[in-house]
């Protein structure tokens, strides 16, 4: 994988994600902050470590404080920084459960997209490092966010964590 910046959150605003994007309006939205979306591929080498890990904070089930998905949550989406337990040991937020983010999958050619990460009404395993779920592009939903990428720094000051964090 290339040396990758990623958002250290899904895109917030008043610190809740940003959602109700269709594929095509949450690639306009990274591009306008100067990113992408990334590709499934690149969303699963991110979440998991390199493969080592099976959710984004590691190898155990979800406890309290870890992630907002079906069952113990409130239901919606929460705040990106509610879950402290659940960054990845490279410091990201929310990549498992509160909202869905929208990946490309650029070797498909139905128009299919693939949302990675789970979300506020998502079972464990849909939280799993390696789990996709294919929609179409044109669906938007308060449980799907975005989680822009770069190839290149943001800026002069940056923290840097499986490939760069933005």
């Amino acid at each position: 994988m290339p040396d990758l910046w990623w958002s250290a959150a899904p895109l917030a605003q008043g610190g809740m994600p940003v959602t109700g994007l269709t594929l095509i309006g949450a690639a306009q939205v990274a591009a306008l902050l100067g990113g992408r979306l990334p590709t499934s591929a690149e969303w699963e080498w991110m979440a998991s470590g390199g493969g080592h890990r099976r959710f984004p904070w590691g190898d155990h089930e979800p406890a309290p404080g870890t992630a907002n998905l079906r069952g113990p949550g409130p239901g919606r989406p929460t705040p990106v920084t509610a879950h402290p337990a659940g960054r990845t040991p490279e410091g990201l937020w929310d990549v498992g459960g509160n909202v869905w983010e929208w990946t490309t999958a650029p070797w498909r050619c139905d128009r299919i997209a693939l949302l990675r990460g789970g979300s506020y009404h998502s079972l464990v395993q849909y939280a799993s490092c390696t789990h996709a779920n294919d929609v179409p592009g044109h669906l938007s939903s308060p449980g799907i966010g975005v989680r822009p990428v770069r190839t290149t720094p943001p800026g002069p000051v940056s923290v840097r964590a499986v490939g760069g964090v933005a």
